[in-house]
């Protein structure tokens, strides 16, 4: 629960800092590839390459992939159209992509989760009714396509070190995780990457700085590490208190300036829809 806790401020301050520093400053491809290469700087020279299986380095690529190269690539994106407090209340779909994912895996359809969806969209239209155009609602799908990916890391890897027990620690073999988001982030810069949008400031630098070292490094580790220590339903509840704290964090040290009655509206709308989905997995675990 440390782990977690500890994580859940780090990414609550790191929405801020993205939102105020780097969003329309800093190419979005550029910022994603120099945190994965920070991260990968203090990973990489401790990772074993031997004793480990082929199997789950490939599944760790493919986690790191995920959780971290779309993701981040996606949620750097909506940054252009969305405010912060937008980005913090529709990432706490989080939990309902868990629960989405989990019952894919196990071959189960799920009308809750649907419902929940709706419910979610229905919240996201509250927050901005008077301004819902084509960049909004694509800021909100990208943030969407980020929740899954990031989800999908989370069970994946919780099922690949289940399947992959060791008695090496964690850190010896996190470092596969990172060469997998450069697969995405490095491609992603070359292809699309704008080499006239670097950072030119000072501030800029500290806040990447931060988010390299703090944020994606010892963050996406701690994370992970965290949720095998605790069972789902506390996972699901860390992965939405960053937005609270991400917006009191917003709101109080910045003071941006938002409609908090729509955004407590649609906020209360969307939290919602996360009750939902929790209401239908009881249902389905008394009916079993």
């Amino acid at each position: 629960m440390g782990y977690l806790l500890f994580v859940t401020l780090i990414q609550a301050f790191s929405f801020s800092l993205i939102g105020v520093y780097l969003a329309g400053h800093v190419d979005s491809y550029f910022a994603v590839l120099l945190r994965v290469v920070l991260a990968g700087l203090v990973f990489i020279p401790l990772t074993r390459w031997r004793r480990v299986e082929p199997s789950f380095m490939r599944g760790m690529l493919l986690i790191g992939a995920l959780q971290f190269g779309v993701t981040y690539v996606c949620l750097y994106l909506s940054f252009r159209v969305l405010t912060v407090p937008e980005v913090l209340l529709f990432t706490i779909l989080t939990p309902l992509h868990v629960t989405l994912i989990e019952d894919a895996l196990n071959r189960r359809f799920n009308p809750w989760g649907l419902l929940a969806a709706l419910v979610a969209v229905l919240g996201a239209v509250i927050i901005r009714y008077d301004r819902v155009d084509p960049n909004f609602l694509g800021g909100f799908l990208l943030l969407q396509l980020a929740n899954f990916t990031y989800a999908a890391g989370q069970v994946l890897y919780k099922h690949l070190v289940a399947r992959h027990p060791s008695d090496l620690p964690h850190y010896r073999r996190f470092g596969y995780f990172y060469l997998g988001a450069l697969a995405v982030a490095l491609p992603a810069f070359l292809l699309f990457g704008n080499p006239q949008h670097l950072p030119d400031a000072p501030q800029q630098w500290v806040v990447l700085l931060f988010l390299g070292l703090c944020s994606t490094a010892l963050g996406m580790y701690w994370w992970n590490k965290g949720a095998c220590l605790v069972n789902g339903a506390t996972l699901a509840v860390m992965n939405n208190l960053h937005v609270p704290v991400g917006l009191l964090i917003n709101l109080l040290i910045w003071g941006q300036n938002e409609d908090l009655g729509k955004l407590f509206l649609g906020g209360l709308v969307i939290v919602s829809s996360v009750w939902i989905s929790r209401r239908g997995i009881a249902q389905r675990r008394a009916v079993l």
